[in-house]
């Protein structure tokens, strides 16, 4: 009763939505009525034989059985769907029949001649029946009589009454199910929210137990150095070169490696050979520790650690450092010929596109269960700058290239809808951003392209506003005079606040509905080259093209949260072809940048460790993108490779301890 209830309110909903009144008028009396639950199969039989066939209504007849079959189209019995076609056909030749015997040859010759080219792909048995109209007495033709006799005429309502009790009394409307649905909906989210709730109380408890054993380990460095200061001599401390000495010591550490191999990891030289891959689980080592083994104590505080410090004095971790991330599978999507700019995940999560120098864009479906008639490649004929894709579904994907183009294509249709230009002095389109709410999206366009200059010196800047139903600019937001080329865009939750970077190091914000900036800050003293709304909007995050970051608080503004200087931008050369960009996961809790490494880093934001390293690919990683809600993430590579990898987020955060 509750389903029928939802069901009826949504249909007078719509009906008012629609504006029509005197159908709602006729649904509130029929109602009323309360004639039944379920399907009226007499009302079937009556609206058949007692209104579309006496009337001559052979329109709405063959519109009737139209719609039954895409009601059933769910049907998977082979014998069922015949039966219904020979049903079908035998009420078509009843209508036939009874406009004969009524002397309207007329309805026949009409009917034939909107309905002859369906009939005929139905089946060769209706080729006869075109001559009807033109037989002086088909009553009495031995290949029409049966259709003319009572008894046939009985048996077909009998079928056609069978038939449609037995298939409704095992169906319900599709309307009624979606007071189930929602309900189904509803616990789901219940249960989502209880286990997130769940999942943030053990995270806090980790990162308790995570304080007590960082002060566990401070307590034990501060005996060690008093039972130094103690007057034991720090040479009787320093371990031996020999290689015996170094590797016995390391052998419980190394765990599953062979013995010969614990030696070739102590020379530095040989390190490569010796790593073990994550995704046979096997214990990580550290790389650092076997290099310090050739010095002495004295070189501990740099080889041992592989520490560096900045100009501020933070520690700064180098690649082998990070532990590798454990991963759950790995795949790699091939086809571009050059390296790749830009990956993205659609908005469900289920397709990936993937943008190249080489001017082609690729769309992956990955998920056997998912069709893969989406997969198509685009050619552009320009380097590919940017790519996003529209929030409210997977149906659009928007792409900016190198000579002022931007194009909309339509994942279904597997074409361009629309193919816009920006102005001949802003030919570089930097980036593209859809809003979450409203059919509008942003571009960033820059009076130079990314090439042998650096990221600073891409030129002059212009922010557009585009309407997707009409695809014609709306405003230009406004950035003064001469600006800086805007490197990045992102939107919060409800779109009314747009946050832009710029070369100069300025995040800007804009409010939206007004189409004015309202307050912006330098916030690096480098190009910054990403920027993004963290996960409770209450901050956002900002990348330099000098590889820090930093995690700036949106309600005191200027204040730094959190921050990182990553020494993994050290590849000149990856500048070139990309800007180095960010990308955090559904929870927020992780971050992951590109870098000039073949190895991402995955950043533990505000927690205790340093972090991850993505499994390598042959060359820097260009481009990086997470999930929307699981823990799984992309990244675009310069040897041409995009790589899809889902982690355990049970590993990371017992790693983080």
């Amino acid at each position: 009763m509750e389903n029928m209830q939802y069901a009826e309110e949504l249909v007078r909903e719509f009906l008012v939505f629609r504006g029509f009144t005197n159908t709602l008028q006729a649904f509130e009396t029929e109602r009323c009525t309360d004639i039944g639950k379920m399907f009226q199969v007499y009302k079937i039989l009556d609206l058949i034989f007692a209104v579309y066939i006496p009337k001559f209504h052979g329109e709405k007849l063959v519109g009737l059985f139209s719609f039954f079959k895409q009601c059933f189209s769910s049907w998977s019995e082979t014998t069922m769907l015949d039966t219904f076609s020979k049903l079908e056909g035998s009420v078509l030749r009843c209508y036939i029949v009874h406009a004969l015997q009524s002397g309207r040859k007329d309805k026949v010759v009409e009917f034939f001649g909107m309905n002859g080219n369906d009939l005929l792909l139905k089946g060769s048995d209706w080729t006869a029946w075109f001559a009807i109209p033109y037989v002086k007495n088909p009553s009495i033709d031995p290949q029409f009589r049966v259709y003319f006799s009572k008894e046939w005429y009985e048996a077909l309502r009998l079928s056609v009454r069978n038939f449609f009790s037995e298939i409704f009394n095992a169906r319900l409307p599709a309307l009624l199910k979606i007071s189930s649905e929602k309900n189904t909906i509803s616990c789901l989210k219940k249960d989502n929210k209880r286990l997130n709730q769940k999942l943030l109380q053990l995270q806090a408890l980790l990162e308790e137990k995570e304080a007590q054993l960082g002060l566990s380990k401070r307590s034990m460095g501060a005996a060690n150095s008093s039972f130094q200061s103690s007057g034991i001599d720090g040479e009787n401390l320093r371990p031996s070169s020999s290689s015996e000495d170094i590797c016995a010591p390391e052998t419980s550490y190394l765990g599953r490696i062979p013995q010969s191999e614990e030696c070739a990891a102590a020379e530095p030289t040989k390190f490569a050979s010796a790593r073990v891959e994550s995704s046979s689980r096997q214990d990580s080592y550290s790389a650092s520790s076997l290099r310090a083994s050739s010095g002495g104590i004295d070189d501990t505080a740099q080889k041992l650690y592989g520490s560096h410090f900045d100009e501020n004095g933070r520690e700064m971790l180098g690649e082998e450092e990070f532990p590798e991330v454990s991963v759950e599978f790995q795949e790699t999507f091939l086809g571009h010929t050059s390296p790749i700019t830009r990956c993205r995940f659609s908005a469900s999560g289920n397709n990936i596109a993937s943008a190249s120098v080489d001017g082609t864009v690729r769309i992956w479906t990955y998920d056997s269960s998912i069709p893969a008639s989406r997969n198509a490649t685009i050619y552009c004929g320009a380097e590919i700058m940017s790519l996003d894709w529209e929030c409210k579904s997977d149906r659009l994907l928007l792409i900016g290239t190198a000579d002022g183009g931007i194009k909309a294509w339509n994942v279904d249709a597997k074409r361009v809808v629309c193919d816009l230009n920006t102005t001949d002095a802003f030919p570089s389109v930097l980036d593209l951003k859809c809003s979450p709410v409203e059919p509008i999206f942003v571009s960033a366009a820059s009076s130079r392209r990314l090439g042998s200059n650096s990221i600073d010196s891409l030129g002059y800047a212009s922010l557009t506003v585009w309407n997707m139903k009409t695809w014609k600019a709306m405003t230009v937001l406004p950035l003064g005079e001469d600006p800086p080329a805007v490197t990045s865009l992102c939107f919060n939750h409800n779109g009314k606040i747009l946050a832009a970077s710029a070369t100069d190091g300025m995040i800007h914000m804009f409010d939206m509905s007004a189409g004015l900036q309202i307050t912006g800050w330098p916030a690096h003293d480098s190009a910054i080259s990403s920027l993004l709304f963290g996960p409770d909007e209450t901050s956002i995050f900002s990348l330099g093209s000098d590889g820090k970051i930093f995690e700036w608080s949106l309600q005191n503004q200027g204040r730094v949260l959190w921050s990182k200087t990553s020494s993994w931008f050290s590849e000149p050369q990856t500048s070139k072809y990309c800007r180095h960009e960010m990308a955090l996961d559904a929870s927020g809790r992780q971050l992951l940048a590109t870098s000039g490494s073949v190895r991402a880093p995955i950043y533990q934001v505000q927690g205790h460790s340093n972090g991850f390293k993505t499994l390598p690919h042959s060359a820097a990683i260009t481009t990086v993108d997470w999930h929307p809600s699981l823990p799984i993430f992309l990244t675009g590579s310069a040897d041409n490779s995009v790589r899809r990898q889902g982690h355990f987020m049970a590993a990371l955060l017992e790693g983080s301890g």
